[in-house]
């Protein structure tokens, strides 16, 4: 039988949400698929649930990569996709019994189409219904969308196998935002859209990346953002060279394409509590003080923790350079200036 859909689902220790995961891969009402589970080195129950979903269906192929990570796990999958396209769903995600067939019949009925993703309809951690995600379903305005944020859900899109790998495919330096850097490729080539249906359950969970990894992420979106910038330009992608994630902390990224960025993240780091703290005051608080580019609604999210981080230290600015920072969170959000201007005064942790 010719593989119509390699269903693409990467996996570390989601032993919680898996068996619900395969199940509704496997109760789709269109079989021409293989489902392609890559275990990221699981060490809780994955391994066994996957294997007890090859040994009843044999559309159920399990992968294990050499490499670590989801992008590792990614490259993988892509690599060995038997199907004429490549869908993705998650680990923790349901897909709707006519989810392929409705995104084939789409994809077949407009060629020029190189990627479709679809609406969702959000669930918690039990499974009980939240809402819905209706991102827009209008090709020209996702492509003027893209240039400014991620409309599609990652997990209820379907791509032809072949562009992807034209393309590269996923690329690790975007770590948290791989995604987002290959819809902007693929917008640049072909034609996108998602069905303005809700073709999978999205669960919300407290261990979704963008939760886990939330400054990584928002990095990688102005990255991958910025190399758009050069490529519509005429320019060469300047992220080709790049093969790891870059540290923002590294003084090389001074002299990169992205060196402006680098230096507002070694400030915005200070967000992520559980992160390493390397900045040592007195430091060049500029970027955080007047951004050479307007923030991001999630950017301004992090500069507010980042303040209040830096204000909260035992070796805290003081004077003019308070001052400033307190100005800078007050044009941020207001409320929240005013907490953290009593707590400094007061001399407590912010």
């Amino acid at each position: 039988m010719e593989i119509g859909v390699s269903v693409v689902m990467p996996v570390r220790d989601g032993g919680a949400f898996l068996g619900a995961a395969v199940d509704s891969v496997l109760a789709q009402d269109f079989s021409a698929f293989e489902l392609v589970a890559v275990d990221d080195h699981s060490t809780d129950a994955t391994p066994a649930i996957l294997a007890a979903a090859a040994a009843r269906d044999a559309r159920v192929r399990v992968l294990r990569p050499e490499g670590r990570g989801l992008v590792a796990a990614l490259g993988c999958a892509v690599a060995e996709a038997r199907g004429r396209y490549i869908a993705r769903l998650d680990a923790d995600d349901l897909a709707a019994p006519n989810r392929l067939r409705r995104q084939v019949a789409a994809l077949e009925a407009r060629p020029r189409l190189g990627l479709l993703g679809s609406w969702a309809e959000t669930i918690d951690a039990g499974g009980a219904a939240l809402g819905r995600l209706t991102p827009e379903t209008d090709s020209q305005r996702l492509v003027t969308l893209l240039r400014r944020t991620n409309p599609f859900i990652h997990s209820s899109v379907t791509m032809p196998t072949d562009l992807v790998r034209q393309l590269g495919g996923y690329r690790a330096a975007f770590e948290a935002a791989e995604d987002y850097d290959l819809w902007l490729r693929i917008a640049e080539v072909a034609e996108v859209a998602n069905l303005p249906e809700p073709l999978i359950r999205y669960r919300w969970h407290d261990s979704n990346v963008t939760l886990r990894k939330e400054v990584r992420q928002c990095f990688s979106v102005r990255l991958a953002q910025q190399a758009a910038a050069a490529r519509r330009a005429g320019s060469p992608d300047p992220a080709d060279d790049l093969r790891d994630p870059p540290d923002w902390a590294d003084p090389a990224c001074d002299g990169a394409f992205f060196a402006a960025t680098a230096r507002l993240y070694r400030l915005l780091a200070l967000a992520d509590p559980a992160a390493p703290r390397p900045v040592t005051l007195p430091a060049d608080l500029s970027p955080l003080l007047a951004s050479p580019e307007p923030l991001s609604h999630r950017e301004r999210k992090l500069a507010q923790r980042a303040i209040a981080a830096l204000l909260g230290r035992t070796d805290r600015p003081r004077g003019a350079t308070a001052l400033r920072l307190l100005w800078a969170a007050l044009r941020l959000h207001p409320a929240r200036a005013a907490t953290l201007a009593w707590r400094y005064a007061a001399g407590g942790a912010a």
